[in-house]
């Protein structure tokens, strides 16, 4: 099968709104494979960590920097995501860090309002020409606490945060200026579509109140260009190899940092690094 290719339209999306959203991008047999080895991940799931909402809940999620020889590394560096990011930012990209959200039944917490370059910004990130990719693993409903997007909020620039329990979020009084005036937009996705999304446009999610969870990986990427004048607990520009898309079901259901210490040694720093500069 060839790979997937924004059109202009899709592109425009993006440019205009600040995200876009793809339907089915991703096969049910990976998307499949992917909730099978994750859900069974003893690795992902023992170096997860959780992040107060303030609000009484609790977000679970586990971080990574480097993609691995996994299903979830194969899914990073596949064709048709990377070229799709790199069509939206204009050249090559390199893989900033993934995460896994465990937005469990009844017990996942909410995310405030927030943009993702605020913490990048502080990581030594000059420009905004980052790109998130949010993949549904599970349905994603208004009742499971879907994500959240203000529609065209990436043209308001860096906003200020503050910290909302263990998050930072934006002043309630200045969301309430901005979503009078522009649209909120609840992303109701189904299990293989993808959300990519600027690094400004405003998002959060609510509480999982309901009976089903609401898991979903986020690959985020950095223009080559754009490499970080500093070191920090996210990588400086590192080559990224594609993979052709058929590999992500030839990884088969590797499990996380199998057979690659390096890998959950780096997941054990993201850990601690988060716990002050990530949601």
């Amino acid at each position: 099968m060839p790979n997937y290719i924004l059109d202009e339209e899709q592109k425009s999306a993006y440019e205009r709104d600040g995200y876009v959203l793809l339907r089915e991008f991703f096969k049910p047999e990976e998307i499949g494979l992917l909730r099978e080895t994750a859900q069974h991940d003893r690795v992902l799931d023992q170096s997860s960590f959780g992040r107060a909402d303030g609000e009484g809940g609790v977000v679970r999620l586990s971080l990574w920097n480097h993609p691995t020889d996994t299903i979830y590394g194969a899914i990073a560096r596949s064709r048709s995501l990377v070229d799709s990011i790199e069509a939206l930012l204009g050249g090559e990209v390199y893989h900033y860090h993934s995460k896994m959200i465990m937005k469990d039944a009844r017990v996942g917490g909410a995310w405030a309002w927030h943009q993702d370059y605020d913490y990048w910004y502080q990581n030594g990130v000059l420009f905004p020409r980052l790109c998130s990719a949010f993949i549904a693993i599970d349905p994603c409903t208004r009742d499971n606490g879907c994500l959240q997007v203000i529609r065209q909020s990436h043209l308001l620039g860096r906003l200020d945060h503050r910290l909302t329990g263990d998050q930072a979020g934006i002043d309630p009084e200045r969301i309430a200026a901005i979503t009078a005036r522009l649209e909120t937009v609840h992303v109701l996705m189904a299990p293989g579509d993808l959300l990519l999304f600027h690094p400004n446009t405003l998002h959060r999610s609510d509480q999982n109140h309901s009976d089903h969870p609401r898991w979903s990986m986020i690959c985020c990427y950095n223009a080559a260009d754009n490499d970080p004048y500093k070191p920090s607990h996210h990588p400086n520009y590192t080559k990224l190899h594609k993979l052709d898309d058929e590999e992500i079901l030839a990884m088969g259901a590797k499990r996380f940092g199998e057979g690659d210490t390096g890998a959950m040694m780096a997941a054990e720093q993201d850990h601690s690094a988060a716990s002050t500069m990530e949601r």
